[in-house]
């Protein structure tokens, strides 16, 4: 009888368990936390293999024109909380991980492993104590996704991403900090870190580190305008101490630099208009941004082959992200995002770089332009709409662009309105139109799977949901 007393009770706790994380209540107490970011879905089409799972945005450009087509994701975001030793100490301390999995060929999660075709990464692990003493310092060191905001609709961190492994530091307007870059993945392509290590006599593939060093601080101009000013050093020390090396694995010293600004703007509070105006421009091994990212250690183009140094290479960002909240019911969120980067090669086309090594393009620009609103009818519907005109040249190549427009009747079953409620079942049909050049270079991850055609059509049921720890 005691027995199944205890089996009922075990049972009884269960049942209220699952019931709070269905009615996605944070899984927490005072000393662990849980988080979690995912979508998942199924697509379809009536070209070739009728299940293609690719987006129809350009290549080298990610999620920049829409995220409608995104293919299936799962994070998880733990996180253990200390508490201080003074009763009335205000020190918030944590020690936050991210775990986050997905598919190697970008398409479903289901019946997928490690020993297959599942990938899992782990992003973060780093600790975190804020408001030390209450004296408003706060101090992080570890591995952290460390970044500012986003265009969401594109998941595109433009200004001021610095995530990576080091430490920093932050008092009220004030955040600084070092990051550590190395790679292990000797395939890179990225031509500062590869070098030949020749310290053990026998010539094998290494990767040097990078130290980046960030400054940001922020200006409040009045009630409705903060101006957020951006600093940061790179540095790359010489691969080799001796001065006696044939020119093929003559990795010298470089270094490079960033500065920015970005303007975030209350139009009209009431109405909730928020508008952000960024520019940035990174020199040398700083030039960094492509293939949908801004991180500005990705180093962009070939080096100067002569003097061995990326001191000519630049790249020029600007981007503007408007959040219009129109009422309870309907948003808009748009973009303009231009990027002009070039390497420190003569040349725009094919470049050497170390080792005998080639750069495909040392010279870039690409242009996006897009908006996505949200209309709610009733309670637990909406309407996402889409649209977006992107356009690349690599190289001297001609231009690529394409026009892209998607619905998604949305079903958001909490109730709740707005345009960040979660989760959401979507129902997606995009379809894009592709200039020639575009069609017959097969410029996207969908025409590289159907071939050549100027018209590109997505069908899919997705989810998405956060929950944050």
């Amino acid at each position: 009888m005691k027995t199944r007393i205890l089996i009922m009770a075990v049972l009884c706790l269960l049942s209220c368990t699952l019931s709070a994380q269905i009615n996605y209540q944070r899984i927490s107490n005072k000393s662990f936390s849980l988080g979690s970011y995912g979508r998942a879905g199924v697509d379809w089409t009536t070209q070739r293999s009728g299940s293609i799972g690719r987006r129809l945005n350009l290549n080298n450009m990610g999620s920049i024109g829409g995220r409608m087509e995104e293919q299936d994701y799962i994070e998880l975001v733990p996180a253990f909380h200390f508490k201080p030793a003074g009763e009335n100490d205000p020190t918030k301390i944590h020690v936050q991980m991210r775990l986050a999995g997905f598919s190697k060929d970008l398409s479903r999660i289901a019946y997928t492993s490690t020993a297959s075709n599942l990938s899992l990464v782990m992003p973060e692990l780093f600790v975190e104590a804020r408001n030390i003493g209450g004296s408003g310092w706060n101090v992080w060191a570890g591995a952290r996704l460390y970044r500012g905001g986003d265009i969401h609709i594109a998941d595109h961190y433009y200004f001021n991403d610095h995530s990576g492994q080091g430490f920093g530091v932050e008092h009220n307007n004030l955040r600084m900090g070092a990051i550590f870059i190395a790679s292990t993945d000797t395939s890179t392509t990225y031509p500062p870190y590869f070098y030949i290590n020749i310290a053990t006599g026998t010539p094998s593939a290494e990767l040097r580190q990078r130290v980046k060093a960030f400054f940001e601080y922020d200006f409040q101009l009045n009630k409705t305008n903060t101006l957020t000013a951006l600093a940061e050093i790179h540095y790359m020390s010489t691969a080799h101490e001796t001065d006696e090396l044939p020119d093929v694995i003559d990795y010298p010293g470089d270094y490079g630099y960033v500065l920015g600004a970005r303007l975030k703007s209350e139009i009209n509070i009431q109405e909730g208009v928020t508008n952000q105006l960024a520019v940035r421009l990174g020199k040398g091994i700083a030039n960094g941004g492509d293939g949908g990212l801004s991180n500005t250690h990705l180093t962009f183009g070939a080096p100067n082959i002569e003097d061995k140094n990326f001191r000519k290479a630049y790249s020029v960002s600007l981007v503007n992200d408007v959040f219009i909240n129109h009422n309870e019911r309907s948003n808009t969120s748009a973009y303009v995002i231009y990027t002009n980067s070039k390497g420190a090669a003569d040349t725009n086309g094919e470049a050497p770089s170390y080792y005998g090594k080639t750069v495909p393009f040392n010279k870039k620009v690409d242009f996006t332009v897009g908006a996505r609103n949200s209309y709610g009818f009733g309670r637990y519907f909406k309407l996402l709409s889409d649209l977006h005109y992107s356009q690349r040249k690599d190289g001297d190549n001609p231009w690529a662009n394409v026009t892209k427009f998607s619905l998604a009747p949305t079903l958001c079953p909490t109730g709740e309105k707005g345009m960040w409620a979660r989760p959401e079942i979507r129902f997606v049909a995009s379809f894009a139109y592709y200039n020639s050049y575009a069609s017959e270079a097969l410029y996207s991850p969908y025409l590289q799977v159907v071939g050549d055609r100027r018209f590109g059509h997505y069908f899919g049921v997705k989810v998405e949901w956060w929950i944050w720890n």
